[in-house]
């Protein structure tokens, strides 16, 4: 049995980290299934459908190592907005910079739609995956049916509303 003070500061640390992951984990569920479907629209180019059928045929450990591939095809395009923000172009900076993130989670969401069944050969993965992916749903639930959450909700919905009636006029 683990003493006060361990659960405390396991309790402490696990409020941390959500507070902290909620932002990541909402644009990536926001983002997720949209982006990827658009990336997968490529596939009705030669090149990238093969390149889509290479990765389907990864091994697992292959599979693994197609995420570090938009890691390191993005590497330079975060150097770029680190140079912009070093010159004093905040705006421009924070633009390449979403850019890339939207272009990252696009390409990965697509690559693990296409490995995915791959990595869950992997004990690790297929023994951890459902774990995260049970927090995470579990952790959006509760931000979905928070107060804030709803208000968001429905001033979206009223502002989205009030658009598509000045379309209308």
């Amino acid at each position: 049995m683990h003493n006060p003070l361990v659960r405390a500061l396991r309790a402490l640390f696990r409020a941390v980290a959500t507070t902290i992951l909620v932002p990541v984990l909402l644009f990536e569920e926001w983002g997720w299934a949209p982006l990827a479907a658009l990336v997968a629209r490529l596939a009705r180019l030669p090149f990238w459908a093969r390149l889509e059928n290479l990765l389907r045929a990864l091994p697992p450990w292959g599979a693994l190592l197609a995420f570090f591939v938009p890691m390191l095809l993005l590497f330079p395009v975060k150097l770029l907005a680190l140079f912009l923000f070093g010159r004093g172009h905040a705006f421009s900076g924070m633009a390449v910079l979403l850019l890339a993130k939207l272009a990252g989670t696009a390409v990965v969401a697509r690559i693990f739609q296409l490995v995915e069944g791959s990595l869950m050969r992997l004990a690790w993965f297929a023994r951890w995956y459902p774990r995260w992916k049970g927090w995470k749903d579990q952790v959006l639930t509760r931000v979905r049916e928070s107060r804030p959450w709803r208000i968001v909700r429905a001033v979206h919905r009223r502002v989205l509303r009030g658009w598509h009636r000045l379309r209308a006029e």
